[in-house]
């Protein structure tokens, strides 16, 4: 990924992207993104975009592995993170949802991750410590609460599910306030391109509709106008 194509996947929200995947396609049905509404740290901030780093954590329950057996695991996961290709962002499964109660994404944990040149987190889990949270590290989560629980990491590189997606490692992750998506391999490389037609297009309505006087008439003709540039 270019670093054109990454400062302008960083400009434009989720939804544009998921359009922009299906004008690239040249059809409906572009279908790997999360169902259901997640929660966003940082509402405004930009996009979190960049390679998938997995994995899979609980909290309900203490574990039974031996201590060093988590501590191990653990200071491995941390390793991956730091050490993964950038941009990246941290994908991790809380495998208690949709019971979670693990806030395994607050103050100090994102600042690590920030602090590893890691772009955001993806999670069905937890987030806490809104207010303290570091600027320039998003975390789109499926919940907010107070406590870490009994929070361990329990895999490392697998695929996991986050609201109905499916992420493996490596993959290109687009994220913000909407939600998320996979950006399939074979668009990346005219993903930028079909973004650009796609923003040319919806301003065919978008001009007309905020200009003053507009009305059916005016509609019309932008539909129509609309219509052909998208075919």
């Amino acid at each position: 990924m270019d670093d054109s194509l990454l400062a302008l996947l960083r400009k434009v929200d989720t939804p544009t992207v998921c359009n922009a995947i299906e004008v690239a396609q040249g059809k409906r049905g572009f279908d790997r993104f999360t169902r259901g509404t997640m929660l966003c740290s940082d509402p405004g901030a930009p996009a979190i975009v960049g390679r998938a780093v997995t994995a899979k954590i609980a909290a309900l329950a203490p574990s039974t592995e031996a201590p060093e057996v988590i501590r191990a695991r653990r200071m491995d996961y941390y390793r991956c993170m730091a050490e993964a290709p950038k941009p990246s962002v941290a994908v991790v499964e809380d495998v208690d949802f949709p019971d979670c109660i693990g806030a395994y994404w607050g103050e100090i944990n994102t600042a690590v991750h920030k602090g590893f040149g890691m772009s955001g987190a993806l999670t069905n889990g937890v987030m806490r410590d809104l207010g303290d949270l570091p600027d320039g590290f998003p975390v789109v989560a499926g919940s907010i609460g107070p406590s870490h629980g009994f929070v361990h990491v329990r895999e490392l590189g697998t695929p996991v599910t986050i609201f109905g997606l499916t992420v493996a490692e490596g993959e290109l992750i687009h994220a913000d306030r909407h939600g998320a998506l996979v950006i399939p391999e074979d668009i990346a490389p005219v993903l930028g391109e079909a973004i650009h037609r796609l923003l040319d297009t919806e301003r065919l309505v978008l001009e007309p509709a905020r200009k003053q006087g507009f009305d059916f008439a005016a509609f019309e003709a932008a539909w129509s106008a609309f219509e052909k540039a998208r075919t």
